[in-house]
């Protein structure tokens, strides 16, 4: 089932009206494998969820799902109308300037400069506008795919690996920055990595995917700024990365 509306479903009341995601019993199936195997995933508006998982447990499956990408074989999924995918690659256009990048398939010519403008101001590139995304850094131009992606002011925000391509000091920048936007803008944020730390310093909730269910569901409560350098932030490293197969006592080697 794609995701939809349920017109039989009694409207929202309380604290379910905030859901943004309600996402009930979802299979999909490849083959006679099935990658996701009965999921229940409900995020609120502003909740912050990492998923982590090792290659092929069906991380961006789910998320292509929530997104409206991919069709699931069963189950019920509720999302936002207005949601927007950040993926590991920019996926500019080459031959549009930055700004009409911001508002691609926007449908209001008189405002669209003005979004853009002010979606590029929020990430720091007001002045590459009329730029071309050749001219742009990695960094740079990841920044535009979130510029886009939050131009629209979706109340579903789905991150596909975004920092994945990105050097270490930039995706430390880029980190900041996402967490800077998401607090200003309140979206419902689903975040998929293989970075544990990652998740762990930007999600209120980090969530392990394996043989088709979550298998870990765990609130991150740590103080801020989040610091790795935390005993309970290591605590919390060691427990998701024993959860993916590393075992504890590798796990606190690396750190």
């Amino acid at each position: 089932m794609s995701p939809s509306a349920d017109p039989d479903r009694p409207p929202a009341t309380g604290r379910a009206a905030e859901l943004a995601v309600d996402a009930r019993d979802v299979r999909r199936v490849f083959g006679d494998r099935a990658v996701l195997d009965g999921i229940d995933l409900q995020l609120r508006s502003g909740d912050f969820v990492a998923l982590l998982g090792p290659s092929g447990t069906g991380k961006t499956t789910l998320l292509r799902i929530l997104a409206g990408l991919d069709t699931a074989d069963g189950g019920q999924v509720h999302v936002p109308r207005a949601r927007s995918v950040v993926f590991q690659e920019p996926r500019l256009v080459p031959s549009r300037r930055v700004w009409r990048n911001v508002v691609l398939g926007g449908r209001n010519p008189r405002g669209l400069r003005a979004t853009a403008e002010q979606a590029l101001t929020e990430v720091g590139l007001a002045s590459h506008a009329e730029a071309w995304p050749v001219t742009l850094s990695g960094g740079e131009a990841q920044r535009v795919a979130l510029a886009r992606a939050l131009a629209t002011e979706p109340g579903l925000l789905l991150l596909d690996e975004p920092f994945a391509a990105l050097d270490a000091l930039t995706r430390i920048r880029m980190h900041e920055l996402v967490g800077e936007l998401v607090a200003r803008h309140r979206p419902a944020v689903l975040l998929v990595t293989h970075d544990v730390d990652e998740a762990i310093l930007l999600a209120d909730r980090v969530l392990v995917l394996a043989d088709g269910e979550i298998d870990v569901d765990v609130r991150v409560d740590l103080d801020e700024p989040r610091r790795r350098g935390d005993p309970r932030f290591l605590e919390l490293r060691a427990l998701l990365l024993e959860k993916l197969g590393v075992g504890r006592e590798a796990a606190t080697a690396t750190r």
